[in-house]
């Protein structure tokens, strides 16, 4: 039986992993390392975040991303955007250094067994845990308007199914939304030859500005300072305090999460998307339906003036919802025992624990909890630590006659190090 498994092998998972095979836990990994940044992003994408904020995160601090470039000749600098393929690679790499054990299979299911969990993989193993941490990225949550839903995948897509976007060179297609997904895959799109329209409910699109430098005077830092989330105060208490986070009103959390860092363009796509792509603004899609060679959207202005529109297909970049409805990984059983907010998402003790005792949470399913972060891989640093912390924190209460530090556990662990030294 494991100490822990981590379900799901993105930046969160193997963080956590990395963390909790450092405190002497046995740990396994379940899933295909960083997944959704090798399968579901188009080469040619980058991420919004900046280089010093893109770390996975071990105790030590050894396996950073600078690391990681300065050894290959690569250059990772503030305000320069990092390929996904680069962060990938860079995902891949940490792995390998900090991680014990990574299992590629995909999970199942979980369910309960008196002292822990059953953790059952795509090919039927069942692997028992005393603890389990769901890091699942964001790709079980898509958002799809509601008028959408119904159409075929032929029709209508998410823009986090697409890890090529060449299909779509020289058809039309229409992209919904106004944040950095819908923005950077229009600008891909245009520049491979697709007629691009892009709708967007707003009245305007939103762009970030360009970060400040660095290195400034000491009183325009203390003015705005730098944080994993972008400069300025705000910002920086939602990036670098997310247990502060948690103790503000629930209210208040759930707006925050819920419009802080709302749609906006990266500043570096700017030009690459005014300068080419039909942007349509202040209209939403009421109805749709298909027709031979695509589909026809209904879509209607603030005052209900309608619009309809032709295209052969939508691209969807309306975002991710997690609630805890859509954990279909958890049994039936689970579920019932799963607390949840008002707004259907899951209550999470300060160590990311659900209401399930041992059943430990990361990623974009805390972020109603511990604030705007948790989107970004920067969040990954503070779950990492405090998740393991809890866990550690339960193993000790729900086996007091388990030692962590075990001569039997340490060798445990220096074996598996061992395959990947």
């Amino acid at each position: 039986m494991y100490d822990l498994l981590v379900v799901g092998a993105g930046p969160y998972g193997l963080s956590i992993a990395a963390h909790a095979a450092a405190a002497g836990l046995s740990v396994r990994v379940l899933g295909r390392p960083m997944a959704s940044w090798r399968d579901h992003m188009p080469s040619g994408m980058y991420l919004k975040s900046e280089p010093w904020a893109s770390n996975l995160c071990d105790p030590q601090g050894r396996w950073r991303l600078e690391r990681f470039c300065a050894d290959r000749g690569l250059t990772a600098r503030h305000a320069g955007p990092i390929p996904v393929r680069m962060f990938a690679a860079y995902g891949l790499w940490f792995a390998c250094n900090a991680v014990p054990e990574l299992d590629e299979r995909m999970v199942k299911r979980v369910t309960s067994r008196p002292d822990g969990f059953h953790v059952v993989t795509e090919d039927e193993e069942v692997l028992d845990a005393r603890a389990v941490a769901l890091a699942i990225g964001v790709t079980p949550f898509v958002e799809v308007p509601a008028p959408l839903r119904a159409l075929q995948p032929a029709l209508v897509s998410h823009s986090s199914h697409h890890g090529d976007l060449g299909r779509f060179r020289d058809k039309a297609v229409t992209v919904i939304g106004g944040g950095q997904a819908a923005l950077e895959t229009a600008a891909l799109l245009t520049e491979q030859g697709t007629k691009v329209k892009v709708l967007v409910r707003a009245d305007r699109l939103r762009w970030n500005d360009v970060p400040p430098p660095w290195r400034r005077p000491w009183w325009q830092a203390a003015r705005s300072p730098h944080s994993g989330l972008g400069s300025g105060w705000r910002n920086w208490f939602y990036a670098e305090c997310p247990g502060l986070f948690r103790r503000l009103p629930e209210s208040t959390r759930d707006r925050v999460a819920a419009g802080a860092l709302g749609p906006a363009g990266a500043w570096w796509v700017r030009n690459r998307v005014e300068s080419a792509v039909d942007v349509v603004l202040g209209r939403e899609v009421v109805a749709a339906r298909a027709m031979p060679g695509g589909l026809r959207l209904r879509t209607v202005d603030r005052s209900g003036n309608p619009l309809c529109l032709e295209t052969e297909h939508v691209i969807a970049a309306t975002g991710f919802r997690a609630t805890t409805d859509r954990l279909t990984l958890l049994s039936a059983e689970l579920h019932g025992r799963l607390m949840t907010t008002a707004s259907g998402h899951p209550v999470v003790g300060r160590n990311f624990e659900s209401s399930i005792p041992g059943l430990f949470l990361a990623g974009l399913l805390t972020a109603r909890a511990f604030g705007p972060a948790m989107r970004f891989v920067h969040g990954a640093t503070y779950t990492a630590a405090t998740l393991v912390q809890g866990v550690r924190r339960h193993l000790r209460t729900a086996t007091p006659a388990m030692t962590l530090t075990t001569p039997a556990a340490r060798g445990r662990v220096r074996a598996l190090s061992g395959r990947h030294s």
